[in-house]
């Protein structure tokens, strides 16, 4: 059950957290206009290996910290600090998503997967967040850091990041397609660093003693 758990949470978190807003998801969508679905599942598949990776590594450290509490408070409060940083940039501060995605060279599908990879890489976001989301649902209960919980967390977070992928290179299969797109993506993660802000400050409270 702890599996299932873990598998669940990491697929969630990593449909609306994992992903750069703005950069890999449009990238991905871009490749699928330009060169086709094949390129563009390509590149995701590489995305989904860094991802995979930086999980399993801020899971381990957050294994650490979860077994030394006396950092996790610290932890906690930095990370909501963080969080409604966040917040304020992406309603306030981001650039429209909305804008032209920029052009770019064709390539072959080997270059499409490691090109994933590495922009994947050069994004450090998914270190620290995983570690405040495994430490946070770890404190609900709902998260454990024992074998095999870790590697379906692990295994979630990859198809969480490839299925949030695929439905935009579904969604941009042609060029004409992308005037369907009139949202800016950033009020949408704005609402999201919103959320994770709540839910930290209700177990910051709580681990003060003021029930909610």
């Amino acid at each position: 059950m702890a599996s299932v758990s873990n598998l669940f949470i990491g697929f969630v978190a990593a449909m609306i957290g994992v992903i750069p807003p703005g950069l890999l998801n449009m990238y991905a969508a871009k490749i699928s206009m330009k060169e086709g679905r094949r390129k563009a599942l390509m590149f995701s598949l590489g995305v989904c290996t860094t991802v995979i990776i930086q999980t399993f590594v801020a899971l381990i450290a957050a294994r650490y910290l979860d077994r030394h509490p006396e950092y996790v408070d610290m932890l906690q409060k930095v990370a909501l600090g963080i969080f409604i940083c966040l917040t304020i940039y992406f309603f306030f501060i981001a650039k429209d998503t909305r804008r032209n995605v920029p052009k770019d060279m064709q390539a072959t599908k080997a270059a499409r997967f490691f090109s994933g990879m590495f922009i994947a890489f050069l994004n450090l976001l998914p270190l620290p967040y995983w570690v405040y989301i495994s430490i946070t649902f770890a404190g609900f209960g709902w998260f454990t850091f024992e074998q095999p919980g870790l590697w379906a967390a692990v295994l979630g977070s990859g198809l969480g990041t490839f299925a949030t992928l695929f439905i935009y290179i579904q969604f941009f299969r042609k060029k004409e397609d992308r005037k369907r797109l009139n949202v800016n993506m950033n009020f949408i993660i704005g609402g999201i660093t919103a959320a994770i802000s709540v839910i930290t400050l209700i177990k910051i409270l709580q681990d003060m003693g003021y029930g909610l």
